[in-house]
């Protein structure tokens, strides 16, 4: 895996979320009650909605758009919605957040 450092953790809201764009698109970064983190597309696969300006809930965050609800963890719609968002390994070091960009790259190649 190949780390790079987006920032740091007390730089996103506790149940809230920031944004990194790369080329492939833009990742939602997310920070539950629990201190949890996790990236993922910042598309829902509905209606393009931007995840993060959703309501982060437990693990799990609502799309503002339709209220689709999506797992933070796995990345799967969640109840009687169909869909998946991509996920992206991400880490805390010594209070900075890393994301693994070999998937970014991957996608951004194909």
């Amino acid at each position: 895996m190949s780390w790079i450092d987006i920032g740091a953790l007390e730089d996103i809201p506790v149940q809230g979320a920031r944004v990194i764009k790369t080329k492939m698109g833009c990742v939602a970064v997310f920070r539950t009650a629990d201190d949890a983190v996790f990236a993922l597309s910042d598309r829902c696969p509905h209606k393009g909605g931007p995840l993060s300006e959703g309501i982060v809930h437990g693990h799990k965050v609502t799309c503002p758009l339709h209220n689709w609800v999506f797992s933070l963890e796995t990345g799967e719609a969640q109840g009687a919605d169909e869909g998946q968002v991509p996920t992206y390994d991400l880490r805390v070091e010594a209070g900075r957040l890393l994301i693994d960009a070999s998937k970014l790259a991957a996608q951004s190649a194909a």
